[in-house]
């Protein structure tokens, strides 16, 4: 399970009590309209672990992705989280940049008889996966119209010219909803169905984000509310929110958060304004020896979420050992290093509170599918949250469509 723990000052006055209330509003009539659909999510995508019962993809051993941020950042996060806890997981490659290095760094990982491959892409054409997937045709000469199609997904809009390649040649293909964003899809078929394959338990990961969300529709998380309405009455000049997370597997976790967060309230709101919150995502204790000066002594414009697990199931321990000259360190010999890193994060985000710094803290007391899906839907329902108090559209995205714009524009001269 999680908990939180509020470390900033929050007085309940009927004005924000009245915020509150109005966002409320406004995201239930999202989820009972179904405007938006990632509440749903949990329920609706179990629908696509009943079909994969039908698909027999036993033989495959490796998972390649290929996709960019929606469609590739929630699935990694995931995917690093749950695997030191998953040990018959199958391997997963990432195809997500057009940078050549690393796409032919890849393509030699490629296992391609025990490969499945997944091409994934809400509209159908974006411009990086589209590129990747044939040069993977290509190198790894997949026959589309052979038996090679049969292990190829295609995971997108229905309708799309994707969705088109996919019937025109037999390939699976599994429909991210129309009300449902690419950053707010990771629960829809682009994480639940690869992830399902390479051997998670997704349906187990979909109950806990459900639970969380009807617990959130039935007011039992008010904290929720009480952080948003704080970030937001806070967001010119704590226009920065700090992600410290205290575990290497939570780093694309954090990678998630900034695209979520920052494609979401990044915008100009109903009045003109340009307004949102700028994230930033960084991992204890190796940043405490980089980015924390800045924190504590730079300008007074962040706020700061720690992130921690209370028990990593590992009882990896210091040796009792002496070094010459370093006797001063022996005070934690024979401890573990679960009790060191929380430690450290304690202590750090004590030294975050004095600095005068606003500070929340979210621990959970174990990896688990639940735990990570009631996290998944915790800071997608915080962006609506807040996104609704700063009064922007929370779910679209002009500014990276202006840029596709001129991208197209500029390669076809």
């Amino acid at each position: 399970m999680l908990s939180f723990r509020r470390e900033f000052s929050f007085e309940l006055t009927s004005e924000r009590e009245e915020i509150m209330q109005m966002v409320m509003e406004k995201l239930t009539h999202e989820m009972i309209s179904d405007e938006i659909g990632y509440y749903k999510l949990p329920t609706s995508s179990l629908a696509h672990l009943q079909r994969l019962e039908s698909i027999d993809t036993s033989k495959y051993e490796q998972i390649v992705i290929i996709g960019v941020g929606g469609s590739s950042l929630g699935i990694k996060a995931i995917d690093s989280i749950l695997r030191p806890f998953t040990p018959d997981a199958k391997e997963i490659l990432f195809f997500e940049n057009s940078d050549p290095i690393t796409i032919t760094e890849t393509l030699t990982k490629i296992d391609q008889e025990k490969a499945l491959f997944f091409i994934i892409s809400k509209s159908g054409s974006t411009i990086e996966t589209t590129s990747i997937f044939k040069r993977v045709i290509s190198t790894c000469k997949l026959d589309l119209d052979g038996e090679d199609a049969k292990r190829i997904f295609a995971i997108t809009d229905k309708g799309s010219s994707l969705s088109e390649f996919a019937q025109h040649h037999g390939i699976h293909e599994f429909n991210i909803p129309d009300n449902v964003g690419g950053r707010f899809s990771v629960l829809s078929a682009v994480g639940v169905v690869p992830l399902q394959i390479a051997g998670y338990d997704m349906q187990t990961l979909l109950g806990g984000a459900g639970s969380f969300v009807n617990s959130f529709f039935e007011n039992q998380e008010q904290h929720l509310l009480e952080k948003a309405c704080y970030m937001y009455e806070n967001s010119k000049k704590q226009s920065i929110n700090v992600l410290f997370s205290y575990a290497d597997c939570l780093e694309n976790l954090t990678k998630w958060y900034v695209q979520l967060w920052g494609e979401s309230l990044g915008k100009v709101d109903v009045n003109k304004n340009r307004v949102g919150l700028t994230p930033i995502g960084i991992i204890g204790a190796v940043d405490q020896h980089s980015f924390l000066q800045l924190v504590i002594e730079g300008p007074q414009d962040k706020s700061v979420t720690f992130i921690n697990i209370e028990d990593f199931e590992n009882d990896l321990s210091v040796p009792d050992i002496s070094l010459h000259s370093i006797e001063k360190t022996n005070f934690i010999n024979n401890q573990s290093f679960n009790t060191l890193i929380n430690a450290q994060c304690e202590a750090t985000a004590q030294s975050v509170i004095e600095a005068g710094v606003a500070v929340d803290k979210i621990s959970l007391d174990k990896v688990t599918p639940q735990n990570i899906g009631a996290m998944i839907v915790y800071y997608e329902l915080l962006t609506s949250l807040i996104g609704a108090m700063l009064r922007v559209n929370t779910y679209n995205q002009p500014g990276v469509e202006l840029g596709k714009v001129i991208l197209y524009k500029n390669l076809q001269k």
